[in-house]
């Protein structure tokens, strides 16, 4: 038996080879993989000394060889095939361990690998006869079944081949998104990152990898539209075990991210409560979004507690135990089982506060001072405990419909202050105008309709998800119970009538936000004016489904 071992990531490489080698099978490896190989006193057949060629091209050609592809191609049922061997002096190989550049790491025409995916599609498509080894992960689980069986089985060839295909399927498209960026937006490269199957960073001596890289991108033949391309290729993989349940008890769950990537999520840390479910992991992926875009924005301690993918608590402090209790003020009923976000590392008197309010399902922030852990583990012990660091910024947002996707840019604010317009008498006032924009960015967080009262830097009221404006100001308004007066109101649409406005109006706000374009826009401006408020246009909508 005859296997073929061409790996970057090399580690486990010696162990598998040492285990093959005990089992009585030839060993045939180049470049770098031969050398660790023989390092450790293996005896190893290079890749030259089977084609009779030399490496060429600076390490392009060293396995595209007819008595390479040979003698993993051939099907042994056939006569002809097992001629064609005989005639040409072709030895099969039974095995091949490769594993790629690690192309996502830098991103160039170098570390594009073109011997690594021809050998893995060529023993994938060939498993009837051949196993193929992509992950080390299977190294002992293969070693295992040698030694147990003597040989693979059909159903370990097989899965061993779909693992293959589905690898060099997931690099082929990292390299599509890169070419597409680099014929449009050069900052498509992290698009790229989180589509691509990668290893480490650096190409270390001896490795079989190219003996140069070439940062350069290549010429663009013309525009490219590297957002909306006319094919994306996703390839995703499972990470870890199925959460607690979906969106429900009875339906089944699991988190997957892209094959070969990392997430924010891949770098949470548990410190305490129940498994995760579906919902916990939708929600606080919200919260921690929101609560990041809210500090970032403005600079100030920020808490942000969500319940079903909804804030129904946001607010600004000097310090992180008043951000978290104003929070929780907005809306005490709705905080319970909700998800807390928090933009600074917990301090006891946080947690003071926290621990004397309602039960929260999840507490997420960048870390915890000391003893907060046990405190909260203490008197919540139900209550997840994560810490998390920042959250990716994604370009893509993607939507699954019936038999496909829906793709559009991620949700962003693009105009600011400075494109936005007073159409009214009054204009508000410094203080005003904090609340306002507080007001306007939370309303990009939260679900169509969206109306948003907010009062000194603290959300006092949330309408979301409602068929029609006027019923999600009369929510928000209900939950404000006064406290917006001399406030601000923000609504992530136009007003299509005065109605909406006169609701505002009543909550007590001084200023309202919305995005204007109503062919009403006259009608409700001069409500305002009647009424005595201010009234911005920004000129962008923010509806969120």
């Amino acid at each position: 038996m005859r296997a073929l071992l061409s790996v970057y990531d090399k580690a486990g490489i010696v162990e598998l080879a040492r285990g093959l080698h005990s089992l009585g099978w030839e060993l045939v490896s180049s470049g770098g993989t031969a050398r660790a190989l023989a390092d450790a006193g293996l005896p190893v057949t290079s890749v030259e000394e089977v084609t009779g060629s030399p490496e060429m091209l600076g390490h392009r050609v060293v396995t595209l060889h007819p008595k390479i592809h040979g003698g993993i191609l051939a099907d042994r049922d056939l006569p002809e095939h097992r001629a064609d061997l005989a005639r040409h002096g072709i030895d099969p190989i039974d095995l091949v361990v490769v594993n790629l550049y690690p192309f996502s790491s830098d991103p160039s025409i170098e570390l594009i690998d073109i011997g690594g995916p021809a050998m893995v599609r060529a023993a994938a498509k060939n498993h009837a006869h051949v196993g193929v080894i992509v992950d080390p992960a299977d190294y002992p689980v293969v070693l295992q079944e040698l030694h147990r069986d003597g040989s693979l089985s059909v159903a370990t060839r097989r899965r061993l081949a779909a693992v293959a295909f589905e690898r060099t399927s997931a690099y082929d498209a990292a390299i599509v998104e890169w070419l597409v960026g680099a014929a449009g937006d050069a900052g498509s490269g992290a698009a790229m990152q989180r589509a691509a199957v990668g290893g480490s960073t650096s190409v270390p001596a001896g490795a079989d990898a190219p003996a140069a890289a070439d940062p350069a991108a290549p010429d663009a033949a013309g525009p490219v539209d590297d957002l909306l391309p006319p094919r994306i290729d996703l390839a995703l993989e499972r990470v870890g075990d199925e959460l607690r349940y979906g969106e429900n008890p009875h339906q089944r769950a699991a988190r997957y991210r892209l094959v070969g990537t990392r997430s924010w999520w891949d770098d949470v840390e548990q410190h305490s409560g129940l498994a995760l479910s579906y919902l916990n992991l939708y929600d606080a992926d919200a919260a921690w979004a929101m609560v990041h875009d809210l500090a970032r924005w403005s600079g100030r301690p920020t808490a942000v507690i969500v319940k079903h993918a909804n804030p129904c608590g946001v607010a600004l402090a000097d310090d992180l135990a008043t951000a978290y209790q104003r929070a929780y003020e907005c809306d005490e009923r709705s905080a319970f089982g909700g998800i807390v976000a928090l933009s600074q590392p917990v301090d006891p008197a946080t947690a003071e506060r926290m621990v004397a309010a309602a039960q929260a399902d999840v507490v997420i922030a960048p870390g915890y001072g000391d003893g907060v852990v046990d405190a909260l583990r203490a008197r919540r012990k139900n209550t997840r405990v994560l810490q998390a660091p920042p959250p990716d910024l994604e370009r893509r947002h993607l939507r699954q419909i019936g038999g496909g996707f829906l793709v559009q840019d991620a949700h962003r604010f693009d105009a600011g202050r400075d494109q936005w317009r007073v159409v009214t008498t009054a204009t508000p006032t410094e203080e005003q105008w904090r609340d306002a924009e507080l007001a306007w960015r939370i309303c990009g967080h939260v679900k169509s309709n969206a109306i948003v009262l907010v009062r000194g830097e603290q959300a006092v009221g949330i309408g979301a998800g409602q068929q029609n404006r006027v019923e999600a100001g009369k929510i928000a308004a209900d939950k404000a119970a006064g406290r917006a007066a001399g406030g601000a109101c923000a609504s992530d649409a136009f007003y299509p009538f005065p109605d909406g406005v006169e609701a505002a109006a009543d909550a007590g706000v001084a200023v309202v936000m919305q995005p204007g374009g109503s062919v009403r826009d006259d009608a409700v401006v001069a409500a305002a004016d009647e009424r005595g408020l201010a009234m911005v246009f920004t000129g962008e909508r923010h509806f969120l489904h």
